[in-house]
């Protein structure tokens, strides 16, 4: 069963979900990425390895409908808000695609851990 087709997932869930693993994907790529720029980009590493686990999680517990996907989607928000800072501030490609991808995800879990 596709998660489009999930009862509980409703428009918001669904676009949730799908920017939760945009940004884990994202962020994969951008920490494997930035581990061969130099020890300058350690901070970048860190934030991007924890928004693609919390985001992948966060997902994960929309998907099943879990009733800690609200608090879960304010840290993932947060997450993304910080790791989206970061990323602006390196002018590499896969930098500059987290800073552009993450403030998305950021909005749309700040509205599910809301409602």
């Amino acid at each position: 069963m596709a998660l489009q087709q999930l009862e509980h997932a409703d428009d918001h869930m669904q676009e949730c979900i799908d920017n939760c693993l945009e940004a884990a994907q994202v962020c994969e790529w951008c920490a494997d990425a930035c581990a061969g720029e130099g020890e300058d980009m350690a901070r970048c590493i860190r934030l991007c390895r924890d928004v693609a686990d919390i985001a992948s999680l966060h997902a994960r517990f929309m998907a099943r409908n879990s009733g800690y996907h609200q608090e879960l989607g304010e840290l993932c928000a947060d997450l993304c808000e910080e790791c989206a800072e970061e990323c602006e501030q390196h002018d590499h490609e896969h930098c500059q695609a987290c800073a552009e991808v993450l403030p998305k995800c950021a909005e749309s879990c700040r509205e599910m851990a809301s409602s």
